[in-house]
């Protein structure tokens, strides 16, 4: 029995929905899309604007091409036109969409006609579907015009029906993420006759249209791929709409496609063939690169022709892998099997029959090796085999010609010594010698110059020492057998050596490799500040490209600023300023080689991680028109990976020091808000008090206690003064602002005035002095030096039990100077913090009246008098606190030596 359906089970598409609110942030495009030029786009979309217009919409025309059409151009009248960009390109000013003022006007709806137009050089964007995807990402609504053989996946298609090749081309996502297409569509026989009346080019050209692209037979290709687009992208809007409402439906399973990506010419047209399949199954899809291990020293136009084929992938929406292994097919499967690949796309060329004994045809062991996975198979547009073969299998490399040569030379050398040989030695069987040339050109200089050897080993073996000698001929049957026995082990051997040396070459790039990396970890964890990981950065990147590196940070005031630059660059560019600021703002790549400013220089990256972009990289590399290598790719990138993720754990140490120091400042503040509402209010309350009392009760008091008031006022006026003086003092000490006397004192003196100083005021306290006779005169400040001794009292006498010791003595080369009481003492773990401001914990018997500013102000005062001072306590004598501090002795007055 079925179970009853739930609410669960109803509910909206999440993806759906996702889509939906993503749409919703951004503008709306909407494309008009016709079959051919000529069938009326512009005028639709015109004749529509006006119609929204009079309706309020604030629309503005972006570029409008009317061709000289005289019934288009009566549509814009009334309408607001921006003025068009400017530019001067080989001696001629054209006009461009201008989007920097299209983005500060920023109208409800803008209209961009001729999607698919390349901008000038000097642009922001190579295409202008690049500036239409900016406006929307700004918000701004957006009407353009497509005609359908610009679509990048029907490229191929369009060229093979109508025989002309389309060099401008939109990636079908932009017509996908249209929230509308209008079809601008009529008849093949309505547009030749608008094309016959001039209303579509002047007579001239409207001839030549006529006889080559304007046929009947390539007008109902072209508008039979218009309507069935159209149609795909309306079953594709119905598809979402159901699946938002939560509405049911036979839906079908999920598909993803894989398509394989080599460095052959029809590698592109694989491409195509399967963005159309992801798009007619409204399916994600993955374009795939496998490199041979060994295979790491791709030409030039091999690295360029991948390049191409997954570029034109990405713009297509595809997603790019680049994997590495040995077996390919091997990888392929692999990664279709994790992926959940429920097809796979390759193309096929045909392949010799030497070359499928050597495994060089990769479609048929995909087909024979799938068992779950659907394998399409693109027939390639050539006949001859064009995809790249192993490393190891290459003739036409630049490392053949100088491999033969050393062949020749090697296998001459090799028949000398054999004549050598066989005149001292006389030996049966020379053959086993030419091993040596073969084995030698296969690590030197890989497998052809080997075969090479081989078979002129073969040659030179027959001709000078198999009888009859100098002929081409065998007499004995054996020879002849032990000869080509010789010839097959030559081509084995000359082919293991070979791959062994493609493999010693690949595994010594990737231990390069894994060591710059570590290098580069290395000195990252070693880096103290940010301006070290930056200069580690840019000095690793160009060591392991040879690519000059900047990287901009973003200061406060949020423009970019150049930080760091190796080799050293001064400023960079205009351009080059935009593009890095295009990067910070949408974080993602723009400059060279990619869709955002590419003529600049640099190609700029962002610097980003959880927390947002951190900084902007930019890298020069010195061959400017070839693209990144796979392994230059995934270097850098991590690189680049490696660096963020530095920056973020420096500017987050700066952060936790600025947050440490703001949390210090903040007990600090609330520290000295408590001693104030403490220690002020309390003595100008005991005032206050006795101040009443004598105004009320004066006369009816006896002299005594009058006499107990005034003593208590005096005492508590005396508290108030110190406070404010050890506030003050502090505050001078901390603002650098007292400059002691650095002259010749006696320490006795001190003492003395500090002691009798503590008995007026603390007439209670018991204190007794020791000196040391004939104590040295130390350099300081003899006031400054009497106001530390008389915190230390006081301190003695808040914590101590009534028992003073004052003692100065020399030790060695410094005059120590203590203050003992008998008190409870001080926590060992507390005898350094209680030198810190505002700090009065760590008594044994607890907390008493005090500031807690005194100890500190006399670290300040000692330090500030070339001294030291510190605190011992119970764990060093047996009870109560001593207060030690050292003065080191300078030369005495009079003396020649040091004291």
């Amino acid at each position: 029995m079925a179970e009853p359906e739930t609410d669960f089970d109803r509910r909206p598409d999440p993806e759906a929905l996702l889509a939906l609110a993503e749409q919703e942030r951004s503008g709306r495009l909407c494309v008009f899309l016709g079959a051919a030029p000529g069938v009326g786009k512009t005028y639709a979309m015109l004749r529509r604007a006006r119609a929204a217009r009079d309706e309020g919409m604030d629309i503005v025309i972006g570029l409008a091409e009317t061709h000289g059409r005289r019934e288009t151009e009566e549509l814009m009248a009334g309408l607001e036109v921006l003025p068009r960009r400017k530019v001067d390109y080989r001696g001629r000013t054209i006009e461009e969409f201008d989007i920097d003022a299209a983005l500060a006007r920023k109208p409800q709806l803008i209209i961009v006609d001729e999607l698919a137009h390349t901008n000038a050089p000097d642009s922001r964007h190579p295409k202008r579907w690049q500036d239409v995807d900016e406006l929307l990402r700004a918000g701004v609504n957006v009407w353009t015009a497509l005609n359908i053989q610009h679509l990048e996946s029907l490229a191929d298609v369009v060229s093979k029906i109508t025989g002309i090749s389309v060099r401008e081309t939109v990636p079908d996502r932009v017509l996908h993420q249209a929230a509308d297409v209008v079809l601008v569509d009529i008849t093949p026989d309505e547009l030749l006759q608008r094309l016959k009346e001039g209303k579509v080019y002047v007579p001239e050209t409207a001839q030549r249209a006529l006889q080559n692209f304007f046929t009947p037979r390539n007008l109902t290709a072209l508008r039979e791929l218009a309507l069935r687009r159209t149609a795909d992208r309306v079953d594709d809007q119905m598809v979402d709409f159901l699946r938002q409402g939560a509405i049911e439906g036979p839906w079908a399973t999920t598909e993803r496609l894989l398509v394989c990506v080599g460095a052959d010419s029809s590698s592109q047209k694989v491409v195509r063939a399967a963005a159309r399949l992801a798009t007619g199954l409204n399916a994600p899809w993955v374009a795939l690169h496998v490199a041979r291990s060994g295979n790491d020293e791709q030409s030039a136009e091999t690295v360029k022709k991948i390049y191409d084929a997954l570029h034109l992938a990405e713009q297509l929406g595809a997603q790019i892998e680049r994997l590495t292994g040995s077996d390919l097919a091997g990888e392929v499967l692999k990664y279709a099997h994790r992926e959940n690949i429920t097809q796979i796309v390759i193309g096929r060329s045909r392949a010799s029959l030497f070359g499928r004994l050597f495994g060089w045809s990769l479609t048929d062991e995909i087909v024979r090796r799938s068992e779950d996975v659907a394998v399409q198979v693109v027939m390639g547009a050539e006949r001859k085999r064009v995809a790249e073969r192993p490393g190891w299998l290459r003739l036409g490399d630049g490392h053949y010609w100088p491999g033969a040569t050393a062949a020749l030379f090697s296998v001459a050398l090799t028949v000398a010594i054999g004549y050598l040989l066989d005149r001292w030695l006389s030996l049966p069987n020379l053959s086993v010698i030419f091993l040596v040339p073969v084995v030698l050109c296969a690590a030197w200089f890989g497998l052809w110059p080997a075969i090479t050897a081989s078979v002129l080993a073969f040659l030179a073996c027959d001709f000078f020492f198999i009888d009859p000698r100098y002929q081409f001929t065998i007499r004995d049957p054996s020879e002849f057998l032990a000869l080509v026995v010789f010839l097959i082990v030559a081509f084995v051997t000359g082919m293991l050596a070979s791959r062994v040396r493609e493999y010693s070459n690949f595994m010594r790039t990737r231990a390069e490799t894994a060591q710059s990396l570590f290098e580069f970890s290395r000195n990252l964890s070693g880096a103290s500040n940010l301006d070290e990981v930056l200069w580690a950065a840019v000095g690793q990147i160009q060591k392991t490209l040879d690519a000059r590196c900047v990287v901009l940070l973003v200061p406060n005031d949020g423009e970019l600023t150049l930080s760091a630059a190796w080799p050293p660059l001064d400023e960079l560019d205009a351009g080059e300023t935009s593009a890095a600021r295009w990067v910070l703002e949408k974080c993602e790549p723009a400059g060279w080689s990619t869709g955002t400013l590419p003529n600049v220089r640099f190609q700029f990256r962002p610097l980003s991680t959880s927390r947002g972009v951190l900084a902007v990289a930019g890298v020069e590399f010195k061959k400017a028109d070839e693209p990144l290598s796979a392994q230059q790719e995934g270097t850098l990138t991590t690189l680049l990976e490696q660096t963020a993720i530095a920056l973020d754990r420096s500017m987050l140490v700066g952060e936790a020091v600025k947050a440490a120091a703001l949390e210090e400042n903040e007990k600090l503040r609330m520290t000295l808000l408590s001693s104030l509402s403490h220690d002020l209010r309390t003595p100008l309350t005991s005032i206050t008090g006795a101040v009443t009392s004598l105004r009320q009760l004066g006369e009816k008091m006896s002299a005594f206690d009058r006499q107990d008031l005034l003593a208590s006022i005096e005492e508590e006026a005396g508290r108030l003064s110190r406070f404010i003086s050890n506030l003050i003092e502090m505050s001078r000490i901390e603002a650098g602002a007292i400059a002691p006397r650095r002259e010749f004192i006696e320490v006795g003196d001190a003492v003395k005035t500090a002691v009798e100083r503590s008995r007026k005021a603390f007439p209670e306290l018991k204190v007794s002095a020791s000196l040391s006779q004939d104590l040295p005169l130390i350099k300081g400040d003899v006031n400054l030096l009497s106001n530390v001794l008389f915190n230390l009292l006081d301190n003695a006498n808040k914590y101590g039990d009534g028992t003073v010791a004052v003692y100065a003595r020399r030790e060695g080369a410094d005059l120590v100077v203590s203050v003992t009481d008998e008190g409870q003492g001080v926590k060992p773990s507390d005898l350094e913090r209680i030198f810190e401001k505002f700090y009065r914990g760590g008594r044994v018997d607890g907390r008493k009246a005090g500031t807690g500013l005194g100890l500190s102000i006399c670290r300040g005062l000692v330090e500030a008098m070339g001294g030291k001072i510190a605190a011992q306590s119970p764990a060093v004598r047996r009870r109560g606190t001593r207060i030690v501090m050292r003065f080191p002795i300078p030369q005495q007055p009079g003396q020649g030596g040091s004291a």
